[in-house]
């Protein structure tokens, strides 16, 4: 029986443009497809920040200059980017799948996510988005709209929102129903687009799920053998970038919590990957997560490198 593993793209994967995406997305669908010819089923999850990013400054200045058009919830701006990102890698994989002859269907689903409305990353606003505006500008938004703005790196205001954890993937059952099918699956791109339940309906919301979690409940919910999480490194280090680094290759649930409170992981870079990498474990103790880089996952695949992750 064919191992399933759900792969999570990092924006390095990505890049930060459609012509650069559209150049980048070759290699890593060379990547996706010589996984599937190792006979996987691959579930590809992947992220979105500078996409999303991109979209939606675009939409705030058409919204606030001279053209006027309507405004763009940040919720609809995430299903855009989804939808962008999507066709770029299916149509990249797509084509590497006819290059190497293999017979397999590839799609994007665009995905939502659903999210508690009372957690408290509501109350407590982190991720930046958006167009950098002036100290009036924000204030002037902010009573407008009731949006939150927090002076960002001396460049200006910006918008922050919520980053909750992802409770539910809506489309799961559609997701399983394509991979029993035989066809690689593009989703939760951007970490979902975020959902929250009112009377039994969907309702958007002003928010960023991290990607690196979506994709770990993704892998959990779907019994994957692998959680895979390539980013732009080969490995996971303690104290990296100092004279004592050291290089892991293996982690139980314990040492990732006695690292984690020893403060090895930065928030902003590897902290979640590690956290969405143990997540999976606990739920689903039969799977592994690996961490390596986009070039090594197949190396990282055959045990010849990345840190796995095990219970």
């Amino acid at each position: 029986m064919a191992k399933r593993i759900v792969v999570a793209l990092g924006g390095n994967a990505l890049g930060n443009s459609p012509e650069e995406q559209l150049k980048l997305v070759k290699n890593t669908a060379k990547s996706i497809v010589d996984m599937t010819k190792e006979g996987y089923e691959v579930i590809v999850g992947h992220g979105n920040g500078p996409q999303v990013g991109m979209i939606n400054l675009a939409m705030d200045y058409a919204a606030n200059g001279e053209v006027k058009t309507p405004y763009m919830p940040f919720a609809e701006c995430g299903a855009m980017s989804q939808g962008y990102i999507g066709y770029h890698l299916q149509q990249a994989i797509r084509e590497e799948l006819q290059a190497q002859n293999i017979k397999k269907g590839v799609v994007t689903l665009v995905t939502q996510v659903v999210v508690d409305k009372n957690d408290p990353a509501f109350t407590n606003l982190t991720k930046p988005i958006g167009m950098f505006y002036s100290k009036e500008e924000a204030d002037k938004i902010a009573t407008e709209k009731g949006f939150t703005f927090v002076e960002d790196a001396g460049r200006g205001y910006r918008r922050v929102v919520a980053s909750p954890l992802p409770k539910k993937i809506v489309e799961i059952e559609e997701v399983e129903t394509l991979v029993n099918n035989g066809t690689i699956v593009i989703t939760v791109g951007g970490g979902g687009i975020p959902v929250v339940e009112e009377d039994g309906h969907y309702k958007g919301v002003d928010a960023v799920i991290d990607k690196d979690k979506s994709s770990s409940k993704l892998a959990a919910d779907l019994k994957a053998d692998m959680l895979v999480i390539l980013t732009a490194v080969d490995k996971v280090y303690i104290n990296y970038n100092k004279p004592d680094q050291k290089e892991l290759d293996t982690l139980n649930i314990e040492e990732v919590k006695k690292y984690i409170e020893e403060g090895h992981f930065a928030k902003g870079s590897m902290l979640p990957k590690i956290e969405a990498c143990m997540e999976y474990v606990v739920n689903n103790p039969n799977g592994q997560a690996i961490i390596t880089s986009l070039q090594n996952a197949g190396s990282a695949l055959a045990g010849n490198t990345g840190t796995v992750i095990k219970h």
